[in-house]
């Protein structure tokens, strides 16, 4: 994914996951790069920033999303995450002893 947004480096909090941009005329799948950052001067909000590579979309400018959240608001999305990371953990832990039984 050259020429980003986003600065990819070892802080960078996920890069290159599997990412899906929807419109009204078009589905296109890609990878994609999020990441998570506080100011440094006013460190009163979170930035969750994610992007796509698209470099050969037609359909799609190259952008990026950037939320700003409150600290509130990024606790209750982290304890969402946490609560979907959980359901799909123990439907991959229940997939495998379906398979391992047989």
């Amino acid at each position: 994914m050259s020429d980003r947004l986003i600065t990819v480096n070892a802080y960078t909090t996920l890069d290159y996951v599997e990412a899906t941009a929807k419109g009204q005329e078009f589905e296109w799948g890609s990878v994609a790069v999020v990441n998570a950052t506080v100011d440094r001067e006013e460190p009163d909000a979170v930035h969750l920033q994610f992007e796509l590579d698209n470099l050969a979309e037609q359909h799609l400018p190259k952008h990026m999303v950037n939320l700003e959240l409150t600290p509130e608001q990024a606790r209750a999305l982290a304890a969402d995450l946490g609560k979907h990371a959980a359901c799909g953990e123990n439907a991959s832990a229940e997939n495998d002893s379906t398979y391992s039984s047989h």
